[in-house]
């Protein structure tokens, strides 16, 4: 078997498992339990899938670092419940799964698997540079787009994109986002720089959509050439308007929306295997305690195997 790291952007998976699963089975003392259970069937198709040697949940200590609002304060702000002015914000999640994160946090190392994450970052910025640093081939599991700009096919850094269900996995790759953009994935910071993304509070350059942010990159290759092509007259007096008037953003943006791919973190080396007896009883019992039923069945074979 080839090794190949799997990467999780674990956050992304339990709000999956939460909203795709029903909450009909509860824990004996009445707590839900579906994001829980979801996450585990998540991990077991995976691997049964794609056969990951080593398994990483990338977490994240940060969903809404401060050095990025600092830069946009847009930035996700519409998601803050609860400004915390000496940690991490509040960010809107429904109670029934809030309460249920410590327990994937436990069921997730009862497989063995190692939680990673860093200080006033997101799993992003933990999946960027394990992936970077990885000397093995890659997988990288999210429904967020934001890391297309991850893939690469010189080092075997694929992704495999959730959106539209566990049922209908897609695997991208850089022919995949060349036929759906027109770029290249080394240029997709720039391209979602441009294009900008409600969801995260981004703002873009206004009237600049996905096909005239491709166009552009596909005629000067980068944000910085279109930028230099606008200050030069090389676009048109509108779309160098367009620049012009978007120009404190796009000092900041490519920042707030690159990942990280620097940080002080090392994968550790950790291989995906079946639990010796007194680990696989142990996370038997957890399930029990639960009622996680065949979820935890499911993984605990899906990595036995």
């Amino acid at each position: 078997m080839t090794d190949r790291l799997m990467l999780l952007d674990t956050a992304s998976l339990y709000f999956r498992a939460f909203f795709g699963v029903p909450d009909k089975v509860k824990a004996p003392d009445g707590s839900s339990v579906n994001a829980v259970r979801g996450l585990l069937d998540i991990v077991a198709k995976l691997v049964t899938l794609y056969q990951p040697t080593q398994v990483i949940a990338c977490w994240d200590d940060d969903w809404r670092p401060q050095w990025r609002v600092d830069l946009i304060p847009s930035y996700k702000a519409h998601r803050v419940v609860e400004v915390v002015p000496a940690g991490p914000d509040v960010e809107e999640v429904p109670d029934p799964l809030e309460q249920q994160i410590p327990l994937i946090r436990e069921a997730l190392g009862a497989l063995g698997i190692p939680i990673i994450g860093v200080a006033a970052h997101e799993a992003d910025d933990v999946i960027g540079t394990l992936a970077t640093q990885s000397a093995i081939p890659v997988d990288i599991v999210t429904g967020d787009r934001d890391l297309f700009q991850l893939v690469d096919d010189a080092r075997d850094v694929r992704l495999i994109y959730t959106a539209r269900g566990m049922s209908n996995l897609e695997i991208v790759t850089d022919a995949w986002i060349v036929a759906k953009y027109g770029i290249l994935p080394s240029q997709y910071a720039d391209f979602a720089t441009m294009r900008g993304d409600a969801s995260d509070g981004l703002p873009g350059v206004k009237g600049v959509g996905e096909k005239s942010a491709a166009t552009l990159l596909q005629a000067h290759g980068d944000l910085e050439g279109i930028r230099a092509a606008a200050a030069s007259g090389q676009l048109s007096a509108a779309a160098s308007a367009r620049f012009a008037a978007a120009s404190d953003y796009l000092d900041v943006a490519p920042t707030v929306v690159g990942v990280a791919t620097t940080l002080d973190v090392i994968a550790p080396g950790t291989p995906l295997r079946g639990l010796d007896p007194a680990e696989s009883d142990a996370a038997l019992a957890l399930a029990e305690r639960w009622n996680l039923g065949g979820s935890m069945q499911r993984a605990l074979a899906a990595i036995a195997g």
